[in-house]
């Protein structure tokens, strides 16, 4: 089980890197950007947002799989 627990907690990194990417793109928001770069920071967005639905997906399909493993 080391190795699961090990893509897993990579994952989490993943995301959490993610989510830390998320959190200074909505700063850049704040800033009083301009059109192009407001364009640019949702488009950043929403690229990020898709990258963290996948690991969470995936996730959710290790975790699934492993909880069969175990039964």
């Amino acid at each position: 089980m080391p190795e699961f627990d090990i893509i897993i907690e990579k994952l989490l990194e993943q995301r959490n890197s993610y989510l830390n990417t998320l959190k200074h793109l909505d700063f850049g928001l704040a800033m009083d950007p301009s059109e192009d770069e407001i364009k640019n920071i949702e488009k950043q967005q929403t690229t990020t947002i898709d990258e963290i639905k996948k690991i969470e997906q995936e996730i959710a399909f290790l975790t699934s799989k492993n909880d069969k493993k175990i039964q």
